[in-house]
Formats: C-alpha cells, structure tokens, sequence
C-alpha cells in the first residue's frame, strides 16, 4: 500500500492518474495549500522540498513527477504504462517527461511561483507578462514535433499522457488557448473521457 500526497491543480495529478491506470494500491492524502500545509513540520519530514506530489512506499518516499511517474510504470507492468522491454523508447518516454518538467512546468511557474526568481514586484509582472508566450512555444514544439498520436508516444498510451494531459489543463490559465493545437486539444479531451483520469479528478475534487 502507497501512501499518495496531492494537492488540486498541481502536477500532482498526472501520479494520481498513472496509480489509477495501474490499479496501484494506495491512500490519498490532500495537502491544503491554501494553509501552507506543505510548509508545516509534519510535511516536510516527509518530503523537505515543501512540495507535491510525494509517494511512499515500503523502501522510502519518491518526489518528482517523471521519477515517480516511472517507478509506477516499472512495478505495475502488467498496466503497460511504458515501453520497458525497450530501453531505447523508455529513455524517449523519459526524455520527453523530462521536458515536460524542467522547461513547460517551470515557464508555467513564471505566471505563480514568481518569488521563486525574483523579490521585485515589477520583475513578476514582467514574468507574468512572457508566461502566453513560453507556454505557447512550448506547445508549438509539443504539437508540430512531439506528438505522435493518438497517444503521446505513438500507438501506445503511456505514462507520458497522463503528464501531458495534467500540463495542457494549464494552459487556459497561462492565457492561451488551447484549441491552437488541434492534435494536443483532441489528445486532452480524448484524455477526459478515460475512466482513470475520472477518477483521479474526482478523488482530487472531493478530497
């Protein structure tokens, strides 16, 4: 049994939907941001970075979404969540999960995480002001060169649906639409429809 820590509309959900997909055995646990939960002690001594998603398993804690995303992939192969007799398309799936945190997330970022760059009020206004521009190179990049379809990867629905599905629920926030990409918007709307994604939406609601 895992123990799943998540907090609503962050990029949480795309664990919360590989452990759906997966059939994994697990506990939900909400962190309410909105009072600071992931600073108090009690979180941190379980994952010191203060932030979402963390798994724990039975040999110790995992953060960071592509590691936990494949570590949920490698235990549950029978769920077919990644090419893992493939080692050359494993490295792809996690070449292109990598983009999606360190470069699309952190230009999300930009629009609400701020502080973390700059102290001045004006430097923020100024990143908020290029986060429609970023995240829309972003997905042109996704969209024209990445995209394989129908599934992210190809033929094949993997870990990176999830990851991507979560990242392109953000982009009406970040000021673009998301209709600009035709082959991502049929690929997150075909994405909503899947039972997991109902599910792990829904537990991230009502929690």
């Amino acid at each position: 049994m895992f123990t799943f820590f998540y907090a609503p509309n962050t990029c949480s959900l795309a664990s919360h939907i590989a452990l759906e997909e997966a059939q994994a055995p697990y506990e939900a646990r909400r962190v309410d941001f909105t009072s600071g939960e992931q600073r108090a002690p009690a979180y941190l001594a379980v994952n010191p970075k203060g932030r979402v998603p963390a798994l724990v398993t039975s040999r110790g804690v995992l953060t960071e979404t592509p590691a936990i995303l494949a570590f949920i992939a490698q235990s549950f192969p029978a769920a077919k969540l990644a090419p893992l007799d493939d080692p050359f398309a494993f490295a792809e799936l996690q070449a292109f999960n990598s983009y999606l945190c360190s470069t699309v997330h952190v230009a999300h970022a930009h629009r609400v995480r701020g502080s973390r760059w700059a102290d001045d009020a004006d430097a923020h206004v100024a990143m908020q002001k290029k986060v429609p521009e970023n995240m829309t190179a972003c997905f042109d990049l996704i969209e024209k060169e990445m995209l394989r379809g129908p599934w992210m990867m190809g033929e094949a629905y993997s870990i990176a649906d999830s990851y991507l599905f979560t990242i392109a629920g953000w982009l009406e926030g970040d000021g673009v639409d998301i209709a600009r990409f035709p082959r991502v918007h049929d690929h997150f709307n075909r994405m909503a429809e899947r039972p997991a994604v109902k599910r792990a939406r829904t537990a991230a609601a009502a929690a």
